[in-house]
């Protein structure tokens, strides 16, 4: 079969793709930033990519009309705390426009379970997509699920922070809605298992684990997986604000999210009943079981995809390429280099930096910065990087955003998403003589900018000095 999957360099997405690929599918990938789109050569030698952004004017013809089925993986929720729901209405409408002049016959939605009386507004927006999606030219499965628990996956890694930075908590009343949370395995199994399949058409399906827990529940059950105790007490007077506010400083979710999913969490989401699973002979893995295979991939350094790398995990929307060419008029840098013996060594050691291996000289001052970052609303260090050493552009680097990765040509390019007055690159290049360039170069937003650089000077020294050293160094 021929497919379009929408959202393809998504959390989900990326998971999926490759098991279209191994079943023998063609896959025609929709993605809003192409130069973003991280995956192996080896995958993207075997797919289509198109460059659509949904929330804009539709083009016709832009996808092929050969097209048999399609995958709807567009969400917004983190984008925006206010207009998320219209923000997705509108790419539904335009997907249907896009879509309508080819010959579809089946589209494949993940949405969320939507069984409360009263539903959030993230979960209203999702059933009101459904709504707008049954109304295209073409036969729709809906399949919905609650938390998804896997490795990268956003609830995952707010429960991992939570548990494993705090062994005593003061929480919210909100921890004690229920919820029943699946496997991202589960997920991506009912995902390829309704393809095609017409007793799936038309019609709306909740996807589940076996487990209806609380959020208490649920860390206590990650603490005692990870062999360790901890302790949780509930108040009632932390607002909804207060506990966005909670959520996003302790752990590694943006602000826009840590509300969104607040808003979301004081809403039970239990599954109906189970009826795809029967009809697909599908068993649901535990929320143990989930637990386990998501920490046997991450010791395998086998994360395939991360919400963090997600542009919305950051501070800009942009398309990446408006940063990629690095101004050289109006700005301050910091230049360093030193002659190597050893490119090919140093290049591994510069795939590497940021996250566990960090910035290979003044630890202990990124994590500073990372910190006051924090405090004024920055992204901080706690996105950590999603592959020990592989690089893609588009990827999270602790504060920064990866816009070049080359490492055959020897360069790696990196945009900070730290709260800054002004805008600010890392460059890394070995040249044909075999000499390291370390660059920063800051382009400053009037005054405060410029006070801002000559106040850090004496830092600059040390700790882009000490680098560069290090990265040379045997």
């Amino acid at each position: 079969m021929k497919i379009l999957l929408t959202g393809a360099n998504g959390y989900i997405g990326m998971r999926l793709l490759p098991q279209l690929l191994d079943a023998g599918h063609e896959v025609v990938c929709a993605v809003r930033d192409a130069s973003r789109f991280s995956v192996d050569k080896a995958i993207l030698a075997k797919i289509e990519v198109l460059e659509i952004d949904f929330l804009k004017e539709v083009v016709e013809g832009k996808i092929p009309r050969d097209i048999d089925a399609a995958y709807f993986l567009i969400h917004s929720m983190t984008s925006s705390t206010k207009e998320f729901d219209e923000m997705e209405a509108i790419t539904a409408r335009n997907f249907n426009a896009y879509v309508k002049h080819t010959n579809i016959k089946q589209v494949i939605y993940l949405s969320g379970i939507v069984n409360d009386k009263n539903l959030s507004k993230h979960l209203w927006s999702r059933k009101n997509v459904e709504e707008i999606l049954y109304k295209g030219d073409f036969s729709l499965t809906v399949l919905r699920a609650g938390i998804i628990v896997g490795s990268g996956s956003s609830s995952f890694e707010i429960i991992r922070d939570l548990c494993e930075k705090l062994p005593f908590m003061i929480t919210p009343k909100w921890v004690l809605t229920k919820t029943q949370p699946i496997a991202i395995r589960d997920v991506i199994t009912f995902l390829t298992k309704v393809l095609g399949n017409q007793q799936t058409y038309n019609d709306s399906f909740d996807i589940a684990g076996p487990d209806v827990l609380t959020y208490k529940e649920m860390l206590h059950q990650y603490a005692k997986a990870r062999g360790f105790k901890n302790w949780i007490v509930t108040v009632p007077v932390m607002t909804p604000k207060l506990s966005s506010y909670w959520l996003y400083f302790v752990t590694s979710t943006s602000y826009k999210l840590a509300l969104n999913l607040v808003d979301s969490m004081k809403i039970e989401v239990i599954a109906n009943d189970n009826r795809l699973a029967e009809l697909l002979d599908i068993k649901p893995h535990s929320y143990a079981e989930a637990i386990d295979m998501a920490f046997k991939k991450i010791a395998q350094n086998l994360v395939m995809s991360s919400w963090k790398d997600s542009m919305v995990s950051g501070r800009f929307n942009q398309n990446l390429e408006r940063y990629i060419q690095v101004p050289k008029y109006g700005v301050l840098k910091d230049e360093q280099k030193l002659k190597i013996d050893n490119p090919s060594r140093v290049i591994k050691k510069i795939w590497k930096i940021g996250g566990k291996t960090g910035w290979y000289y003044g630890n202990w001052l990124w994590k500073i910065r990372g910190f006051l970052d924090k405090l004024f609303g920055g992204v901080g260090l706690r996105r950590g990087r999603t592959h020990p050493d592989k690089i893609y552009a588009g990827d999270a680097l602790d504060f920064w955003r990866v816009l070049l990765a080359d490492k055959k040509g020897k360069r790696l390019l990196l945009f900070a998403e730290m709260r800054l007055p002004g805008e600010a690159w890392l460059e890394f290049k070995i040249d044909e003589n075999d000499i390291l360039h370390q660059t920063a170069t800051f382009r400053p937003r009037g005054l405060k900018g410029r006070l801002y650089w000559y106040s850090i000077v004496p830092l600059h020294y040390f700790i882009f000095g000490g680098m560069i050293k290090n990265i040379a160094k045997k």
